[in-house]
């Protein structure tokens, strides 16, 4: 009798599961892209120059392309379906290690979300002509907290509803905001007005290695980060086979949207004028008077749309890592409390606690800048760019150690079948993703000079936490077993 009623638990588990969480590929390039694909680095990197497209390119297709590939080999193998990151590097380094790169990829989102809400509100300040939601830090906290709190309850529905929001907002609040913005760039370089950009080889290419060019190409590493956030989804796809493409599509995608949504922005607004925070919606408006429509009720109208956008960003990013993290608290990695899901399967206990830390980074970053917009977007984006490669330094080293020790586990996707020339790809992924992580620790030219030590100490305490609370867990694991 008791056998039949865990075997009908079991299967009343697996049917609400496939009832709330099936996913299809087109919903998971959706979710993926939401996290990914973002207009948060546009203003920066138009603000950047003609250098923007050298960068754009070598992170792009020296870095993103290799990370994403590795992400999808290492997630058809048998038995690493669940858990992304923390089951692949478990898989190869030890579970300590493999718990290290999961609460690291945790973490560093609570910093990325400051970042997202700084442009939300950025952009509702141009909308509603309120300048003091950018100025006020008060106020402008009050707002981070109404966003991140509302978006954690909405989770309660389920994945599969999240997908299906993600994917429409992600349409409309993104990438039709984008796409209208190329194309009124291509219109306004029709009609002859002015650039304030010269695209040529001694523009693009950066001549000079210096701490200022390093600084300045860090932004673009984080534009690409985040591709391998949604494999805790894969055993919600239909057909599983078809995440390898869907990441090969999203690659291709991220750096085409980076590429022309810059430049619409860098060419058509002068760099005095761009602000981090505001520059997308602020050159919506400019754009569109200059080819003859009307900039400033349809300015109003995109920040409605990118606002809704990036809100469905965070939903995704409240939603993905913590399906990895849930899967190792159920194996005793965090106490039993967080072991613990909702009717729909959904962690909600998991995704309180990360909105609990988004709330401290918050304070800490908002009230430290003041009234300086720029400095607090700054501050949160070197800091989500420096934790998040602190997680694919471990998985790099994961995958190196994969290819050169367990070839020989079955996997449905390969990067290349060349275990060398794997290897040779990982390892110049890993140069660049620690020289990167060294820079992120130098303040930007703009930087205020009252601010600079403020902005590194800011960024090594942050560090410091997130490499510190991981080990912390682990020490305890034995006695949070089931």
């Amino acid at each position: 009798m008791l056998l039949e009623e865990v075997a009908e638990e079991q299967d009343w588990a697996l049917e609400q599961d496939l009832k709330y969480n099936r996913l299809t590929a087109f919903k998971l390039f959706a979710m993926t892209s939401s996290m990914v694909i973002s207009v948060n680095e546009l203003a920066p990197f138009g603000k950047t120059g003609p250098t923007a497209l050298f960068y754009l390119l070598i992170a792009g297709i020296a870095w993103f392309i290799p990370i994403t590939q590795m992400a999808g080999e290492m997630a058809s193998i048998d038995g690493w379906e669940k858990g992304g990151i923390f089951t692949w590097v478990k898989g190869s380094l030890g579970e300590k290690t493999g718990w290290t790169a999961m609460c690291y990829q945790w973490i560093h989102i609570t910093v990325g979300m400051d970042t997202m809400m700084y442009v939300i509100i950025g952009a509702l300040s141009i909308t509603l002509n309120t300048p003091e939601f950018n100025t006020n830090p008060m106020l402008r906290f009050t707002l981070m907290m109404v966003i991140l709190w509302g978006t954690t309850a909405i989770q309660v529905i389920g994945i599969r509803k999240i997908g299906r929001i993600a994917e429409w907002l992600f349409i409309l609040g993104i990438a039709l905001p984008v796409i209208c913005l190329i194309i009124s760039f291509f219109i306004y370089v029709f009609q002859g007005n002015p650039l304030h950009m010269t695209i040529n080889w001694n523009t693009v290419i950066p001549h000079h290695l210096n701490e200022n060019t390093l600084v300045a190409f860090v932004p673009f590493m984080l534009a690409f980060c985040g591709g391998e956030a949604s494999a805790p989804h894969v055993k919600n796809l239909e057909n599983v086979k078809s995440y390898s493409r869907v990441m090969l599509g999203l690659a291709a995608t991220a750096i085409c949207f980076d590429l022309l949504g810059s430049m619409a922005i860098g060419m058509t607004v002068p760099k005095n004028e761009i602000q981090n925070s505001t520059g997308f919606v602020y050159t919506y408006g400019k754009l569109l008077n200059s080819i003859g429509l009307p900039g400033g009720a349809l300015q109003k109208v995109v920040g409605v749309l990118l606002a809704c956008g990036i809100i469905g960003e965070l939903g995704n990013w409240l939603a993905g890592p913590n399906q990895g993290m849930y899967e190792a608290a159920k194996q005793g990695y965090m106490p039993k409390y967080f072991a613990k899901v909702t009717d729909r399967g959904v962690p909600l206990r998991l995704m309180v606690a990360q909105s609990l830390i988004v709330t401290v980074s918050a304070v800490l970053i908002t009230f430290t800048s003041g009234a300086n917009a720029d400095f607090a977007f700054n501050v949160s984006l070197a800091a989500t760019t420096a934790q998040y490669l602190m997680v694919y330094m471990i998985m790099l080293t994961a995958y190196i150690v994969l290819k050169a020790k367990h070839e020989n586990l079955h996997r449905t996707y390969y990067m290349t079948k060349s275990k060398v020339l794997s290897i040779i790809i990982a390892l110049v992924a890993m140069v660049i993703t620690v020289v990167a992580f060294f820079v992120t620790f130098i303040p930007a030219v703009e930087t205020p000079g009252n601010l600079k030590h403020a902005y590194v100490f800011l960024l090594i305490g942050m560090c410091a936490i997130v490499s510190i609370i991981p080990l912390i867990l682990y020490r305890y694991k034995g006695k949070w077993r089931w």
